[in-house]
């Protein structure tokens, strides 16, 4: 039988649908958070130590969530999920694309730097020329989102439309991240999330904001669509632009008809999506990470006597 770690702080529904669907695969899950993970660095343990594999590590890891915190503690959990990689441990979103997505400034570029269509973004330090960026754009008719760096589900974003809003105008930690707000085609707020495993588009809604700020986490409602083959073909360049294995897609259609993309999230929450989608995603992503990652990797590594 083999044993599953589940990277989560909070399993809550995530973690049990992910569990059951490892069951039905005949595989034991265990919910481990990163920080109660540690190195160490000697000749008689383990490497890498996780809670409940003290003697033997997992057979496979699933990023379902990366805590936040200071620099230091990022790297930190990174360094975990790189070095059980490198241990020949399969990490499902490994560190690499973790890193790639989590920095909100790296994805803009990279997007970008890929020929993708994404938001006019500007990352800097400087507050006064922060300043300067926004009046120029609210001068020039356009809105501005002012978003942490690191962050999900909406927390610390503003939208910038006049020129006191600048007053509010707040970095992360000495950087701002600041991005053309996109108004949405018709009436309303909305945007659509595409679901994709393994460069396959396999589910996707509409999620209508009772503002500006759409995440079902802030009262988005949301509607089962049918994909078309532009959104199914932006999603999955943009999940193989940042080296997933999975992730959560969010694409905007502006006044003009064209389709930009405003998020990737490599730890993406799918309960809102799996209440009006016909799949079950938590099979598919168990049965991609076994599948594809597990029957070909050797024993895993075991402490020696």
């Amino acid at each position: 039988m083999l044993n599953i770690a589940i990277i989560t702080d909070d399993p809550g529904w995530h973690g049990k649908q992910l569990s059951q669907a490892f069951a039905a695969r005949d595989c034991l899950t265990h919910y481990v958070s990163l920080t109660d993970c540690r190195l160490q660095i000697n000749d008689h343990a383990l490497p890498v130590l996780l809670p409940g594999f003290e003697y033997q590590l997992p057979d496979a890891v699933f990023v379902r969530g990366v805590p936040g915190g200071s620099l230091e503690e990022v790297v930190f959990y990174l360094d975990i999920l790189h070095a059980l990689k490198t241990l020949g441990v399969p990490v499902y979103n490994d560190g690499r694309a973790i890193e790639l997505s989590v920095d909100k400034g790296m994805t803009s570029f990279l997007l970008q730097n890929a020929g993708l269509p994404t938001p006019p973004t500007w990352v800097l330090r400087d507050h006064e020329a922060a300043q300067t960026v926004c009046a120029q754009q609210l001068a020039a008719g356009h809105f501005l989102i002012s978003k942490p760096l690191f962050g999900s589900q909406g927390e610390g974003i503003r939208r910038i439309e006049k020129s006191t809003d600048l007053l509010w105008l707040t970095s992360s930690h000495g950087i701002y991240y600041l991005q053309r707000f996109i108004e949405c085609e018709g009436d309303g707020f909305y945007d659509i999330r595409v679901f994709v495993i393994n460069g396959r588009a396999v589910a996707a809604m509409r999620r209508s904001g009772i503002s500006w700020l759409n995440n079902v986490a802030r009262g988005a409602s949301c509607d089962s669509i049918v994909l078309n083959s532009q959104l199914a073909d932006l999603a999955i360049r943009a999940t193989r632009t940042l080296q997933m294995d999975y992730a959560g897609v969010d694409i905007i259609k502006d006044h003009q008809g064209n389709y930009i993309i405003i998020e990737v999230n490599s730890v993406p929450a799918w309960k809102g999506l799996q209440s009006v989608c016909h799949i079950d995603i938590a099979a598919n992503l168990a049965n991609d990470l076994l599948d594809r990652h597990v029957q070909q990797v050797p024993a895993c590594l075991a402490l020696s006597n």
